[in-house]
């Protein structure tokens, strides 16, 4: 079935204990990251949505129990003079994540067929041909073994205007909206058409699209949260490795205890 955004305007307050359950989100998360430190897996976490749409928070929720030398957080704006001159893929490239890392990236390579389009920073050629170069780039992530999930944070324009008015009113909050959010407000119906192509176009069995309902910011990121932890489960093993048996012997002789570790890393003592 072809993507609907008006599918995901509910907003539906989050049924149930926010605090205890986005806790259990993150530790468990934290198991998947360990998993793909000690398994060597790569993972890409990219972010897609209208400005104030909750990507920001749901990625720093997302990180916020994660060892910080083994993820990324690319924040994608315009591209610099160096990468204008290369091919749009180019600067994507270098943000790759190495072996047993996962990064995330705060807009992607969808900005040639999304803002690149729509205000006309690429030829019509260019962004009609990015469709398919951004469906190989990802068979080739898949091809290589790094997991690729696409998030699409989904607002309406009012619960938009809500939260453009409420960043700036609060002093703290300022920062984080300009004049490019009400420029990109006034061509919503143009955004429209191009986010309807690109879910028709890149939306592949291969690297599919999740729809996050961001109306109600609580049910958005537990949502988003578990379609990243779902997702990356699916494609790394969970169980532990062994102890070392040089490393159990070290800590014996040095802690002057004997240890009787299980298959899944518990101490049975």
């Amino acid at each position: 079935m072809p993507i609907d955004l008006s599918d995901f305007e509910d907003g539906r307050k989050y049924d149930g204990d926010y605090a205890a359950d986005l806790l259990a989100l993150q530790e468990r998360l934290a198991r998947i990251q360990v998993a793909h430190i000690v398994r060597g897996r790569s993972a890409i976490i990219a972010f897609e949505g209208w400005d104030a749409s909750g990507k920001g928070g749901a990625i720093s929720r997302l990180t916020s129990s994660w060892d910080p030398r083994w993820f990324e957080v690319w924040p994608i704006g315009a591209p610099t003079e160096e990468e204008r001159v290369r091919h749009f893929l180019w600067r994507f490239w270098k943000r790759l994540p190495g072996k047993g890392e996962i990064n995330i990236f705060d807009r992607t390579w969808y900005g040639r067929v999304l803002v690149e389009r729509v205000e006309g920073f690429c030829s019509e050629a260019e962004w009609k041909r990015a469709y398919d170069e951004i469906n190989e780039f990802e068979a080739q992530q898949k091809d290589n073994g790094v997991t690729l999930v696409k998030l699409f944070m989904h607002v309406t324009q009012d619960e938009q205007d809500k939260r453009l008015k409420e960043r700036l009113e609060d002093p703290w909050k300022r920062w984080k909206t300009g004049a490019e959010d009400y420029r990109n407000r006034a061509r919503r119906t143009d955004y429209l058409k191009a986010y309807h192509d690109m879910f028709g176009r890149t939306d592949t069995r291969w690297a599919p699209w999740t729809v996050i309902d961001g109306n109600n910011k609580k049910s958005a990121r537990i949502a988003a949260l578990t379609a990243i932890a779902d997702a990356l489960e699916r494609n790394v093993d969970m169980m532990p490795l062994a102890a070392d048996p040089e490393v159990v012997a070290l800590a014996e002789a040095a802690l002057g205890q004997k240890f009787r570790l299980q298959s899944d890393g518990s101490d049975t003592d």
